[in-house]
Order: C-alpha cells, then structure tokens, then sequence
C-alpha cells in the first residue's frame, strides 16, 4: 500500500484543483466537535492561485454563456466579484434573512440543527437572464437549491452553478434537480 496522497481531482482538471487543495487549510471541530472545516481562507489571500482559479471558471464557460454572477453569502461574495470584474458583468448579492433593505424572495433550506433563509432582491435579474451562480463550497445542496430556487423566482435561468470545493461524500449535486456543478475541486 502505498503512502502517497491520492491525486486532486476537479472539473477543470488537476492543476486548478491543485491550487485549491494547496490552499485550503482543515480547521478540527469546527464549528463543533466532529467537524472537520474546510477553511479557503489562504486560497483567497494566495493572489496568483486565485487569479488562475478565476480565470479557469471563467474559461470554462466561455464568452457570453452568463451574464451576470451571483454570489452566496459570504465567501461566494468573494469569488462572485472576481468572476464579474473578469468578465465585466454585473454581480447580485444572495444574502442571509434580514439583510436586504428592499423587497426581496426567499428561500428557505433544512440545517442539520434547525432552518435557515436566503434571500435576493425583487428585480435582481431581469426576466430571461442568465445568471451564473457561485459559491465555496457545496456540502448537502441546501444553500445551493436555495440559491437556484431564488433565481428562478426573481426571473433569471441558471447558466451554471461553480464552487471552489464540493464535498462529494455527501452527495449534494443530487439536490440541484439537474443543474450541472462546476466543481474546481471534490473531496
């Protein structure tokens, strides 16, 4: 048996994968005992490896596939703004319950300690816009089918859905009702 680690792997093939694997840092018994947290933060303060992952998801899909980029609360916020600066599209907020000033859909998803809602503001998209969302991780698919949900709600179709990391294990692509993951990294 071999000790080397077994090679990354992601959609966009094992270097890009690589520099998020490079970058993610396991926080123990976070946020509690038995958790093992993905933390990206060093991924995202790592200017070239982020530079490169960003322009990856951008060359994935291509010119004019999108247009515009939505980001989940909060690190999607991060990735969506790089993405729509890159591209020079617009960028849309999807946000905690409360936190919006303006009318806005919501969305709520099963945790496993309880509930929680997202939220977009009421003419975000315009109707037909085509929205690429994105967002850090995808675990079980709550937050991501929440997201998709208010998209759709506010009249924008889902060009694609990208995460930097997807925890495979725990099969959240099955939630997402046929909606095609991007996924730069799986675990």
């Amino acid at each position: 048996m071999s000790s080397e680690n077994p090679p990354v792997t992601g959609d966009s093939g094992p270097e890009l994968a690589a520099l998020v694997a490079g970058g993610t840092v396991d926080v123990l018994d976070f946020p509690k005992p038995g958790i093992v947290f993905k933390d990206l933060m060093p991924f995202f303060g790592d200017g070239p490896a982020f530079r490169r992952v960003v322009d990856g998801v951008v060359a994935h899909y291509g010119p004019d596939s999108f247009d515009v980029v939505a980001g989940v609360e909060a690190r999607g916020f991060v990735l969506a703004a790089a993405i729509a600066y890159a591209t020079g599209l617009g960028v849309v907020p999807v946000r905690k319950a409360g936190k919006l000033p303006r009318p806005a859909f919501s969305a709520s998803y099963a945790l496993e300690y309880g509930e929680a809602t997202l939220e977009v503001h009421e003419g975000a998209f315009t109707p037909g816009q085509r929205v690429l969302v994105v967002d850090d991780v995808l675990a079980t698919g709550g937050t991501a089918a929440a997201t998709i949900d208010l998209v759709e709600q506010a009249g924008g179709v889902v060009a694609g859905f990208t995460v930097l990391m997807e925890l495979g294990f725990l099969d959240g692509r099955e939630r997402l009702g046929g909606h095609k993951v991007h996924a730069l990294l799986t675990v």
